[in-house]
C-alpha cells in the first residue's frame, strides 16, 4: 500500500500481458500514453480538498461516529495485550453456489448490492457475539471515481468507517435498508482519507487496538483478468503472511464456480484457531438463514449448527438419573439419629450434643410451637447469636413443620423489621441480650435462654406433623434492586435434592466435620447445616470472634479437625495467608475438600496453596450458585494443571465454575432466549429441581424472574433467570463472567447497587448518587459511593455512612465516598459509569479536625490504616469505619499490628477503641514499649494459652453488640 493497491494488481496483469508478448516479440509498448500521473492527481487532490469541502466531509463522518463505542468487545480466547503485535493467520471461507445465487436474488429484490447484502450479514454476526447494536467496521473502497485514473497504477483506496445500526431487533429486510443508507452516505463522503480523519477526531489513542473499528470487510471486486504469457505455464501462489491488520477481517469475492469464497483473518493474540472455524461456520450458517427466511428478525436468525446446538442444549447438560429423598429435611436427620445416636452431631466452644441430645431439645422446641400454631408452611422468625440454641431453634421450626426466616442481628432495626413485616412471621426466637435491638411487634417472642423452662417440660419424642417435601423449610431474604430485600422460598425438597445430586461428587461420611463459618442468613449456611446432619458428620458453630481471626479460625480447623471447609474466596484467602506467612509455625489440617461459593474465585490466586499442598489433599472445588437455585448449581475440581490449562487458553475474564450438579441445566441465553454459542457470553438460566417455589408476596417479580422452560418438554418446567453472564469454554466447563446488571457480590454477600443508591438518594442533602464495586485486588473488592450534593448543604462522609447504617447491613455500606459536582453521562444520557473518577486516596470529610500522628505507636498504627485502607492521610481521632473500615479490613489491620505489636491487641480491640487515639493508649496500658526502639516482633500468634483464649472469648460475648453496632 505505500505505493499499491488491490485495483492496480488488476492494472498491472492487464499491462502484463499486453507488455509480455511484445517484448518478446521485439514489438515496441502497445501500452497508450497515462493522460495523468499518480502524482498529478495526489497535487489536485491537496488543492481541492480543503475549504468548505473539507469542513462537509468532516461534518458528516464525525456525526456518523458520534456514540459510537471505541472498542468492539469481542469474545476472546485470550487477553488483549497492551501492544497490538500484529500476528495474524487466516481461515478460509467458502460459501455454496446455491446460497449464493439467494444472496443475489435477495440483493436484486431488496435493490441493493451483494456487497451490502453480505456487509449486513456480518454486522448480524458481530451483533449476536457482542450484544452491541450501534458499532462501526472498516471497510476498504476503491475510490476510483474518476475515469481518467482507472487505468492507473498508484494508492487510490481510502478506507471507510461504515456506521452499523441493528437496534429494536430489526428484520434482516430492514436492516439491510439501514445497511444501504449508511454505504450510500459514505461513498458520497469517501474522498476524506482515513488517516486525516484519524487526525481531526483524534481518538483517546491505545497502543492495543486500532481506532475507530477493530473489525474489517471487503468484497473485492476489481477486475481482475486471468495471467496468461506465451510460452509460459502459470498458476497463482498463496502467500501466508502470519499478519492481520485488524482483531478480524472478513474479505469475501466471486469465484468463478458461482460461489462466494474469501477468508477469515484473525489476530492470533486474540483467537484460537478453532474460534475462527467456528465463528465461520456461524456466518455460513447465518447466510442460510438470511437467504430462506430474510423476514426474520435478526435475534431470530440461525446462528448455531445442529451439530453445535446439539452439544450446548444436550450432551452438555446430561442429567443423570437422581431420585430425590421423599422425606423433609428433619425426617432425614430422624434417619441419622437412628443410626448414629450417640455421635456428636454439634459442638460450640466447650459444648456438644450427640445426635440423641440434639433430637431430643428440638423435639421440646417443636412441641412448644405447635402450641403456638406452627405448622405447614407457617414462617418463624429466628434471630439469635451463634450458639447451640440457634441449632436447636432451626431444627426444631422445621420438626414443627414450619419454616424458618433467619434474621441476622447485626442487621439494622429498620431492615429486620422490615423483614419481619413482610414475611408475615407468627412467632420469633431469639435471645433476651437481643431485645433491644429488635423492632417492636406484636409478634409472638419466645427467648431460647429466658423461656427455656416453658419448652424443657415438653416432650423429647419426635412431633407427629404431616409436611411434605414441597413444603417450605427457610425464606431467606436478598438484596433487592428496588431497595427492597425479597424473600427467596425454598422447600424441603429442594435442600435434600441437594445433598442427595450432590452426593456422587463429595462422599460425605460419618468420619466428617464441617464448620458453620457463615451467617444463618446467608444460604451458604443451609449446605453447611445440613451436609453434616445427613450423613452423620460433626458441625462445629464457630464463634463470630474466630470468623474474623484468620490464625485463630487456623487454629480450630486444626483442633477439631475439620475436613469438609466451606468458604468465600476472600475467607479462604486470608485463611491461606496465614500459613504463607508462619510456614514454620503451621500443623497440618485435616481438610480432605474445600468448597468455594458466594462470590467468583480468581483461579491464579490460589497457586502459592497449589505449590504448597499439591493438587489432591485437600481437593479444592469451585461452585457456582444462587438462592433462588437452591446453594449450588454447578462443579468444578481445580487443581494446578486445571488451572494452568484454562489460564493458558483463555483470557480467563471470569471464574471458571465447571458444568452442571446432576440434577441441574444451565442454559446460556441472549435476550431474546436463543442459545448463545461456545465462547460467546450469555445471561445463565438455570433448570431442574432446585429452582424455588418463588418469591415472598411478590408473584409480579416471581413471573418475571422464573419463566417457562422453552427446551423442556415437560408441562409446567421453569428456567430461572439469573442475572449472571458467563460462557462455555470449548472444553464443556461454564466461565462466570459477572452480574449483567449493577448486582455484586462482595464478601460472599449478594448486595445490589441500585438498593444502596436508593437509600442514598432518599437523603435530603443528596441530589444524585451512583453506586460502584471496586476490585482494589483479587478477591478483595469495596463499595464506592458517587454523590452528587445540594449546592447549599454541607455533606459529609460521616453524615452519609450514618444515615446508611440506619437502613443497611455493615457489607452494604460504601468503603469510600467521592463527591462529584455532577455524573458523568454517556450519549445516550446514560450515567457514564466507567467516566467516574478513582478515589484518590484522600482523607474523607469528617466532622472531626485533621489531627496528625504524635507518637511512633500513632505513626506506625496511622501507616497501617493508610496501606489497607487506601488513604493517604489519617488522623488519630478518625473512626476506622468512618474512614472507609469494615469488618474484613479490620481482619487486615489486626494482622499487620500483630506483626508488630504482638498479642497486646485483640480483634476485639480494634472495635472497642476505633480510633488510633484510643488503640495506643490501650496499647499502652497494656505494657507496650516504644516501638522505636522495640522493633518489629514476630507476626500474628496462634494463642497457646487456654486462660487467654477463654477471656479473649469472654470479652467478645459481653461486647458482641457493641462490636457489631461499630462494625456496621
Amino acid at each position: 500500500h505505500i505505493v499499491s493497491d488491490g485495483w492496480s494488481l488488476g492494472v498491472f496483469v492487464e499491462e502484463l500481458t499486453a507488455l509480455y508478448p511484445a517484448f518478446v516479440e521485439g514489438r515496441p509498448s502497445p501500452l497508450p500514453p497515462l493522460p495523468l500521473q499518480y502524482a498529478d492527481f495526489a497535487h489536485w487532490q491537496r488543492e481541492w480538498f480543503q475549504g468548505e469541502v473539507l469542513e462537509q466531509q468532516l461534518a458528516y463522518w464525525k456525526q456518523q461516529i458520534e456514540g459510537l463505542p471505541p472498542v468492539l468487545e469481542l469474545p476472546t480466547d485470550h487477553p488483549r495485550p497492551a501492544v497490538q503485535s500484529f500476528r495474524g493467520a487466516r481461515h478460509p471461507v467458502t460459501v455454496s453456489a446455491e446460497v449464493t445465487e439467494g444472496l443475489h436474488a435477495l440483493s436484486h429484490g431488496a435493490g441493493v448490492t451483494l456487497f451490502m447484502t453480505l456487509l449486513a450479514a456480518f454486522q448480524v454476526l458481530l451483533y449476536r457475539y457482542t450484544g452491541h447494536t450501534k458499532f462501526a467496521v472498516g471497510s476498504p473502497i476503491a475510490n476510483r471515481n474518476r475515469a481518467d485514473i482507472e487505468k492507473m497504477i498508484g494508492f487510490f483506496v481510502n478506507t471507510l468507517v461504515l456506521r452499523a445500526d441493528l437496534s429494536g431487533n430489526p428484520t434482516f429486510q430492514v436492516l439491510l435498508a439501514r445497511t444501504k443508507e449508511a454505504a450510500l452516505g459514505a461513498y458520497a463522503h469517501q474522498d476524506l482519507p482515513f488517516e486525516r480523519l484519524v487526525d481531526e477526531l483524534q481518538p483517546v489513542r491505545d497502543m492495543s487496538h486500532s481506532p475507530l473499528f477493530q473489525v474489517m470487510f471487503a468484497l473485492q471486486n476489481a477486475p481482475m483478468d486471468e495471467l496468461m504469457l506465451p510460452g509460459l505455464e502459470l498458476q497463482p501462489m498463496v502467500m501466508e503472511a502470519g499478519t492481520a491488520k485488524f482483531d478480524l477481517t472478513l474479505d469475501m469475492r466471486e469465484h468463478g464456480s458461482g460461489t462466494l469464497e474469501g477468508s477469515l483473518e484473525y489476530n492470533t493474540d486474540l483467537f484460537e484457531r478453532a474460534t475462527a472455524a467456528r465463528l465461520v461456520d456461524h456466518f455460513e450458517a447465518l447466510l442460510e438463514g438470511i437467504v430462506s427466511t430474510p423476514d426474520r428478525r435478526i435475534a431470530d436468525l440461525p446462528l448455531l449448527t445442529d451439530a453445535e446446538r446439539h452439544q450446548l442444549l444436550i450432551d452438555w447438560n446430561v442429567s443423570e438419573a437422581v431420585v430425590p429423598p421423599d422425606k423433609c429435611l428433619h425426617q432425614l436427620f430422624e434417619a441419622q439419629v437412628a443410626k448414629t445416636p450417640e455421635a456428636t452431631a454439634v459442638s460450640f466452644e466447650d459444648q456438644n450434643l450427640t445426635y440423641a441430645e440434639l433430637n431430643a431439645r428440638a423435639n421440646q422446641m417443636a412441641h412448644y410451637l405447635q402450641t403456638l400454631g406452627v405448622g405447614p408452611d407457617v414462617l418463624v422468625g429466628i434471630c439469635v447469636n451463634r450458639s447451640l440454641e440457634m441449632i436447636v431453634g432451626l431444627l426444631g421450626i422445621l420438626k414443627a413443620g414450619g419454616a424458618y426466616v433467619p434474621l441476622d442481628p447485626s442487621y439494622p432495626k429498620e431492615r429486620l423489621a422490615f423483614m419481619l413485616q413482610d414475611s408475615g412471621a407468627q412467632v420469633l426466637l431469639t435471645q433476651v441480650a437481643l431485645l433491644e435491638a429488635l423492632p417492636a411487634s406484636d409478634i409472638k417472642i419466645l427467648c431460647l435462654d429466658r423461656d427455656w423452662k416453658m419448652v424443657a417440660i415438653q416432650s423429647k419424642k419426635n412431633p407427629i406433623n404431616h409436611p411434605q417435601p414441597e413444603h417450605l423449610a427457610y425464606v431467606i431474604y436478598t438484596s433487592g434492586s428496588t431497595g427492597r430485600p425479597k424473600g427467596t422460598l425454598i422447600t424441603h425438597g429442594n435442600v435434600s435434592r441437594l445433598l442427595s445430586a450432590t452426593q456422587v461428587c463429595f462422599h460425605f461420611n460419618e468420619d466428617d466435620v464441617w464448620t458453620l463459618f457463615h451467617s444463618y442468613a446467608f444460604d451458604f449456611s443451609v449446605w453447611e447445616i445440613w451436609g453434616p446432619f445427613l450423613y452423620g458428620g460433626r458441625l462445629i458453630v464457630v464463634p463470630y470472634w474466630i470468623t474474623r481471626s484468620p490464625g485463630a479460625f487456623y487454629e480450630l480447623l486444626y483442633r477439631e479437625g475439620v475436613t469438609v471447609l466451606n468458604q468465600t474466596p476472600s475467607a479462604f484467602f486470608q485463611l491461606a495467608q496465614v500459613e504463607q506467612e508462619q510456614p514454620d509455625k503451621i500443623r497440618p489440617l485435616a481438610l480432605r475438600c474445600v468448597i468455594f461459593g458466594g462470590e467468583a474465585l480468581v483461579i491464579d490466586s490460589l497457586r502459592p496453596w497449589f505449590e504448597r499442598h499439591g493438587d489432591h489433599r485437600p481437593q479444592l472445588i469451585n461452585m457456582y450458585g444462587i438462592t433462588e437455585t437452591t446453594v449450588h448449581v454447578t462443579y468444578f475440581p481445580l487443581t494446578l494443571k486445571s488451572a494452568g490449562t484454562v489460564d493458558a487458553r483463555h483470557a480467563m475474564r471470569g471464574s471458571p465454575v465447571g458444568r452442571p450438579i446432576p440434577d441441574l441445566q444451565v442454559y446460556l441465553l441472549d435476550p431474546y432466549l436463543n442459545p448463545v454459542p461456545t465462547g460467546v457470553s450469555g445471561e445463565l438460566h438455570i433448570g431442574g429441581a432446585g429452582l424455588a417455589r418463588g418469591y415472598l408476596n411478590r408473584p409480579d417479580l416471581t413471573a418475571e424472574r422464573f419463566i417457562p422452560n422453552l427446551f423442556s418438554t415437560t408441562p409446567g418446567e421453569r428456567l430461572y433467570k439469573t442475572g449472571d453472564l458467563a460462557r462455555y469454554l470449548p472444553d464443556g466447563n461454564i466461565e462466570y463472567l459477572g452480574r449483567i446488571d449493577h448486582q455484586v457480590k462482595i464478601r460472599g454477600f449478594r448486595i445490589e447497587l441500585g438498593e444502596i443508591e436508593s437509600v442514598l438518594a432518599q437523603h435530603p442533602a443528596v441530589r444524585d448518587a451512583v453506586v460502584l464495586a471496586q476490585e482494589d485486588s483479587p478477591n478483595d473488592k469495596r463499595l464506592v459511593a458517587y454523590v452528587v450534593a445540594d449546592s447549599d448543604v454541607t455533606l459529609s462522609t460521616s453524615m452519609l455512612r450514618n444515615s446508611l447504617m440506619e437502613t443497611l447491613p455493615d457489607y452494604m455500606v460504601p468503603s469510600a465516598f467521592v463527591f462529584i459536582e455532577t455524573l458523568p453521562l454517556t450519549p445516550n444520557g446514560k450515567v457514564d459509569r466507567k467516566g467516574l473518577p478513582e478515589p484518590d486516596g484522600s482523607r474523607p470529610e469528617l466532622e472531626n479536625t485533621y489531627v496528625s500522628p504524635r507518637t511512633s505507636i500513632e505513626k506506625l498504627l496511622a501507616d497501617i490504616w493508610s496501606q489497607v485502607l487506601g488513604i493517604k492521610q489519617v488522623g488519630i481521632h478518625d473512626n476506622f469505619f468512618d474512614v472507609g473500615g469494615n469488618s474484613l479490613l479490620s481482619v487486615k489491620v489486626y494482622s499487620k499490628i500483630q506483626e508488630k505489636v504482638g498479642d497486646e491487641v485483640s480483634i476485639v480491640d480494634l472495635f472497642q477503641y476505633p480510633t488510633i487515639c484510643a488503640l495506643s493508649k490501650h496499647v499502652m496500658q497494656k505494657g507496650s514499649q516504644d516501638l522505636s526502639f522495640q522493633g518489629s516482633r514476630d507476626r500474628s500468634k496462634i494463642r497457646s494459652s487456654r486462660s487467654a483464649t477463654m477471656k479473649q472469648k469472654s470479652e467478645v460475648r459481653k461486647g458482641h453488640r457493641s462490636a457489631n453496632k461499630q462494625t456496621a
